[in-house]
């Protein structure tokens, strides 16, 4: 498959890594590392979805982001002096990763140049990501940000096609979307309602099925 994370490797450099991984299978449902666990590896996540939750200082759990196949996730941890992970991943339906462990990761740095020049891109588009996040929390509302994450999972789940063509299932719950929009399950349940009424999406059991993309963007914006 096409790994779109690892795009600023070249061929040898994504070869030497991917040769390096090892296959994993997980279950819907089944925790991939939780919060706190060591960090032994990264994965890059071949198919199915993936939740990556945080706890808030309050003690509460919010899903931070959803990944989908092409995605790499847990490498941040192993750059830290004492590896710890710092989310819970979960499969949100079946899934396949490849995972590299940590020694391999380390060894993989010290002997490649593109691997460090790489991880520097990583982490630069980590904190560009996050910058956006921040920004988009203190100045959009609530109801702008519920369909903007929408819209991503609509691209997540429609294999990058960026929502625009109608019919894409987004199948996760409105507590998950509440918590990628850093909202309330009420006010997310309104939003969306207030969609559907106007023929946007179709809400479903644990999914939201999109209707009229382009409609739901102009109400994003």
């Amino acid at each position: 498959m096409e790994f779109r994370v690892l795009a600023g490797l070249d061929e040898d450099a994504r070869e030497r890594l991917l040769r390096s991984a090892h296959p994993h299978s997980y279950d819907r449902g089944e925790v991939i590392f939780h919060e706190g666990d060591p960090a032994d590896s990264m994965h890059v996540l071949l198919a199915g979805h993936v939740s990556v939750c945080v706890t808030t200082p309050q003690g509460d759990r919010v899903n931070f982001t959803v990944l989908g196949p092409g995605s790499m996730f847990g490498e941040m941890a192993l750059l830290k002096e004492q590896p710890q992970r710092s989310a819970t991943v979960t499969a949100l339906e079946p899934a396949e990763t490849l995972a590299l462990p940590k020694a391999e990761f380390v060894r993989l740095r010290r002997t490649d140049p593109a691997i460090n020049r790489f991880l520097i891109q990583v982490l630069l588009g980590y904190v560009r990501r996050q910058d956006e996040r921040l920004v988009e929390a203190l100045y959009t509302p609530a109801d702008k940000r519920v369909l903007r994450r929408l819209l991503a999972l609509a691209e997540t789940y429609g294999e990058g096609s960026r929502g625009t063509s109608p019919g894409v299932v987004v199948p996760v719950t409105q507590e998950i979307l509440a918590g990628l929009a850093g909202s309330t399950r009420p006010t997310t349940n309104q939003v969306l309602q207030a969609a559907a009424e106007a023929g946007m999406i179709t809400l479903g059991r644990g999914q939201v099925r999109i209707d009229d993309p382009a409609a739901l963007r102009r109400r994003a914006r």
